[in-house]
């Protein structure tokens, strides 16, 4: 019983800063820079990376890109240096989604540590920021959404997994994940969409359903791998930050890995509308 209330009340510090942040534009950045540099950290003692580089790639990636926003406009160099990052940022993530069905243990090499901590973790904040600036004004209901979408997945992933779940998802990285579980997820996040399109105001029903098959795929993955990282580790928690959750990481996994692709998703919206 003291076990769930301390859960519970982590949890509900960890979601009252978050919508308490919505609020300011400012808040939001200074909030998830210091989520990005918790979460690096975490990551970082998970593949044994020492050091600070990695934490000064990311401090320059994050407040170039998520304060270029407030002091200037967007424009062509700002587009371009986006699209640069976004394309590097999927491309490592499709050869991380290509590692989780390999033997090896990775990252090996000490480059593809800092390819991994900046396209994989770092660059992941700063597309977080992007999603609350989608209209070049700071709306941050399509964050807040996509945020709602991710814990409605993974808390009815959870529970259809563990109440009806037979069919192992991905047995030999996460024993506990199941095909039901998975799908139950999909299936109230969908449901989610309707809600959230209704009450947001922000982009139709069609786009939230789309957005939320991206998030229940894209954050599975996200959390598969963040488990391979954990399981090579030989640790159960990324962390100790959030009592009864574990790590930051642990609570960001899904959104860091799905935040890319939810952007490129919004951007070819923009293009197409």
């Amino acid at each position: 019983m003291k076990e769930l209330i301390v859960r519970a009340l982590s949890g509900i510090l960890y979601v009252s800063l978050f919508v308490l942040a919505l609020y300011s534009q400012h808040a939001l950045i200074a909030l998830f820079f210091i989520f990005g540099i918790v979460s690096l950290a975490e990551f970082n003692k998970l593949i044994q990376l020492k050091g600070i580089i990695s934490f000064v790639i990311f401090s320059v990636l994050y407040i170039v890109f998520a304060y270029w926003q407030l002091i200037m406009d967007h424009n062509e160099v700002f587009e371009a240096a986006i699209q640069i990052l976004h394309v590097l940022t999927i491309f490592v993530q499709l050869f991380l989604i290509r590692d989780l069905f390999s033997e090896k243990t990775w990252p090996l090499l000490l480059t593809k540590r800092y390819i991994n901590t900046t396209f994989y973790l770092s660059s992941a904040f700063v597309f977080i920021i992007l999603i609350a600036n989608y209209y070049e004004a700071f709306n941050p209901n399509i964050l807040l959404g996509a945020f709602i979408l991710v814990w409605v997945n993974d808390s009815f992933a959870y529970l259809v997994g563990k109440n009806f779940g037979k069919q192992k998802l991905f047995p030999s990285i996460s024993p506990k994940k199941t095909v039901e579980g998975f799908l139950g997820g999909l299936f109230f996040s969908c449901v989610s969409s309707y809600f959230i399109a209704e009450y947001t105001h922000t982009l139709s029903f069609t786009s939230w359903l789309v957005l939320s098959i991206i998030i229940s795929v894209f954050g599975t993955i996200g959390d598969l791998i963040e488990s391979k990282y954990k399981r090579q580790a030989g640790v159960k928690d990324s962390g100790v930050i959030m009592p009864g959750h574990g790590g930051l990481l642990d609570r960001l996994d899904s959104i860091i890995f799905a935040a890319p692709f939810i952007y490129l998703f919004l951007r070819i919206l923009k293009y197409v509308s």
